[in-house]
């Protein structure tokens, strides 16, 4: 039982206020970052309508990982530049329960696209005679919804179960947004076993969504390896490289926050930066680098904008 027992109605977001001789740094660095992921993103999903090259299933899922992942850091990296040039960093109880809820289901979306994303590879690789008719558009946009559905589903439960109680004084939330793990140590009962159950179901998600995609490469992997041709195992491993290469950063940096044993206070400020900021910050770079048909949708863009200044 906690000793103080004011009921709270708004937090206090410590976040980087224990770094003050760097708010100045910090902020310029994550406003540039933050420019450079919208930038992209919204790049992606423009080349992507307006290229009819790109109008195919991988694109559908790449356009729906971008704009998913835009609404993603805009629930949290606004608030949070915001605060690096505050002197107050309160944040209200529904503010907080409605940040949570949407970092917790944007996230999980991520997660479900990526499997998509995977599964559209298996499907394209293992079985591409069949693969116009099993996945077509509106296959592509009903699998979208459903990663939506999925990830706010898991994400209203969590949310649910933290909210469900009251918090009591101090209202300091030792992190820069409403992290699940930071607030429910303010429940004025015992948290333990709240905390238990809302990390076991984000931890049960990212595992099972991870084994769920590394499923799918092992049957990639297998299907590959039998192509005869050099040249056909690079052009197929090459369709899936930025794909892995964006799991890896996702799922490794997103691991370091969930399968940390227990909350660690300031800690966690710097912990969660790669998952919340560098992450959303490499992955259109990573899928516009390194894809061709994004270089070719951007020259064509490039193109059309120069020939109307002639």
């Amino acid at each position: 039982m906690k000793i103080n027992q004011i009921i709270l109605k708004e937090f206090i977001l410590v976040g980087f206020s224990v770094y003050l001789h760097v708010q100045a740094s910090l902020f310029v660095v994550f406003f540039c970052l933050y420019l450079v992921t919208l930038t992209g993103n919204l790049a992606i999903i423009g080349f992507m309508w307006v290229d009819r090259c790109l109008h195919t299933p991988m694109y559908l899922f790449l356009s729906a990982l971008s704009f998913s992942e835009t609404c993603y850091t805009l629930t949290i990296i606004p608030k949070m530049l915001a605060d690096l040039l505050a002197k107050k960093r309160n944040i209200s109880l529904i503010g907080c329960g409605l940040q949570m809820s949407s970092f917790l289901g944007l996230g999980g979306t991520n997660c479900f696209i990526l499997i998509l994303m995977g599964y559209d590879r298996f499907l394209a690789i293992c079985n591409p005679l069949r693969y116009p008719l099993l996945m077509t558009n509106m296959v592509c946009g009903k699998l979208v919804a459903s990663a939506w559905i999925a990830g706010f589903f898991v994400s209203v439960i969590e949310t649910a179960l933290i909210f469900r109680g009251s918090f009591c004084s101090p209202n300091l939330v030792k992190h820069f947004f409403c992290h699940m793990r930071a607030v429910v140590t303010l429940f004025c009962l015992d948290s333990e076993l709240t905390e238990f159950i809302v990390t076991a179901i984000s931890v049960s998600g990212l595992i099972g969504t991870f084994l769920l995609i590394i499923l799918t490469y092992i049957f990639i992997l297998s299907t590959v390896l039998r192509i005869p041709s050099a040249e056909g195992k690079q052009k197929a491993f090459s369709t899936c490289a930025s794909h892995l290469t964006v799991v890896i950063i996702h799922f490794g940096f997103a691991s370091i926050i969930y399968l940390k044993p227990e909350a660690s206070g300031g800690d966690d400020t710097l912990i969660a930066v790669p998952y919340t900021v560098i992450t959303p910050f490499l992955s259109p770079l990573i899928f516009s680098l390194r894809n061709k048909d994004m270089k070719n949708a951007f020259r064509k863009v490039l193109g059309k904008t120069g020939s109307l200044y002639k």
